[in-house]
């Protein structure tokens, strides 16, 4: 079983190092070639960026990789050690595991560090300063420590109290999932990014006719001071029920026409309309449903052959542990939904534009194209595994714009543009 266990994660792992390897290959020859939706520039400075990206994104999984393979031989067994004379059992749980999230955490920073200041800043994205970083990074380690506590808690005392734990653990993380996307506006604003109310009354007044026009009730629109820490555009509808906001990236403003911007939002009021938040929360759900339904009915002999002891800490570290893999095998059909969803979407944010809303959309998907420096193509293996949206020439061909390219090789272009 453990062999059948890390074969699994070590497939992974070369199909996820694969992936990246050909869409570098793929990239690093046609970003010379004729460019598509950018001038030529800008076409190869954005391939040489996306290049830089999967290159880091390599390391970053091998790493996991000899991590996971770590924490299978004598990751776990030491911090058991560590804290094995903890009298309360609660407490012990929670300490192995929250142990395990922060050195995994800690792992990471050089990562996210590496991109900030040395990838993000050689493109010309980061606006963050070293020490709004560090307390960005301070901020969310304690909001990690504080609430991933709890919920490990909650979780030991479920696996301790009920014969079918793994089903009252799943409602009890589902409920989690749902609190966070409610919360998550609120806490943003408190502890990253200032918000202030949208001050353009015409504006305002704009966009109120498109919430009205799909029943969208919010609690207000507001405006993110984003370009502190990074130049990219981007917009969200965060919350749900009466928790339910629109912020704007003052970024998005400073680069798109009232008319585009609107049309950005017509296509965000569009997932509103067609429940799409909803499906995606359903999606997780099923998602984690089926982890806990798996790792809630492991075999004795999977502990057996790693010499630990059947407890909730150690099932919840194994949970962690290979959830990457059940993500990377769901991420083709939730993939698929969601670029289904987002066709949908741009339809009706074209349709809440008038007549030129195909237009003003595309024109906008172009903007977010150039100003964010994505790579309008991509090879098919990517797609399939890491495409939550349409190729960007894809949607605009729907939108019946005339791109001026032409898929003779079977590669379709692509949009890393945050328009979810």
């Amino acid at each position: 079983m453990l062999m059948t266990f890390v074969g699994i994660y070590t497939l992974y792992v070369a199909i996820s190092i694969y992936t990246s390897v050909m869409q570098i290959g793929y990239i690093n020859i046609v970003k010379r070639k004729t460019p598509v939706l950018l001038i030529a520039s800008e076409f190869l400075k954005a391939g040489n960026y996306a290049v830089a990206k999967e290159k880091l994104a390599i390391v970053n999984t091998f790493v996991d990789y000899l991590l996971f393979i770590a924490w299978l031989g004598i990751g776990i067994k030491a911090l058991e050690h560590q804290f094995n004379t903890l009298d309360n059992e609660a407490l012990k749980n929670i300490a192995i595991v929250m142990g395990f999230v922060v050195i995994n955490y800690i792992v990471s920073l050089p990562f996210s560090y590496y991109e900030k200041f040395v990838i993000d800043e050689q493109f010309g994205f980061n606006k963050s300063s070293k020490a709004q970083w560090i307390k960005d990074t301070f901020i969310s380690f304690l909001m990690m420590v504080l609430f991933g506590s709890l919920v490990v808690w909650g979780i030991y005392e479920i696996m301790t109290s009920f014969e079918l734990w793994w089903l009252w653990s799943f409602l009890f993380v589902f409920a989690v999932v749902i609190a966070i996307n409610m919360l998550y506006p609120t806490v943003r604003a408190m502890f990253f990014d200032k918000v202030k109310p949208l001050e353009d009354e015409d504006l305002r007044e704009e966009i109120q006719r498109l919430m009205d026009a799909t029943g969208f009730v919010s609690s207000g629109v507001f405006v993110s001071d984003a370009s502190k820490r990074d130049s990219r555009l981007n917009a969200y509808f965060g919350g749900l029920g009466k928790t339910k906001r629109v912020v704007l990236f003052d970024t998005l403003l400073d680069k798109l026409t009232t008319k585009e911007l609107l049309a950005v939002l017509g296509h965000e009021l569009g997932h509103f309309a067609h429940g799409d938040v909803y499906k995606n929360i359903a999606l997780v759900g099923a998602m984690l449903f089926g982890v806990f339904a798996l790792f809630g009915n492991l075999p004795e002999s999977l502990y057996l052959s790693l010499g630990l002891p059947n407890e909730p800490y150690v099932v919840m570290i194994l949970m962690m542990l290979f959830m990457p893999v059940i993500s990377f095998i769901m991420m083709p059909i939730m993939g698929i939904i969601s670029r289904h969803n987002e066709y949908e979407a741009d339809k009706m944010g074209s349709e809440l534009g008038g007549p030129a809303g195909a237009i003003e959309l595309a024109n906008a998907l172009k903007k977010l194209v150039s100003e964010n420096k994505s790579f309008p193509l991509s090879h098919p293996l990517y797609i399939f595994f890491h495409y939550t949206h349409p190729p960007v020439i894809e949607r605009l061909k729907e939108l019946g714009v005339d791109v001026g390219y032409i898929d003779e090789s079977g590669v379709r272009g692509r949009c890393d543009a945050d328009i979810d």
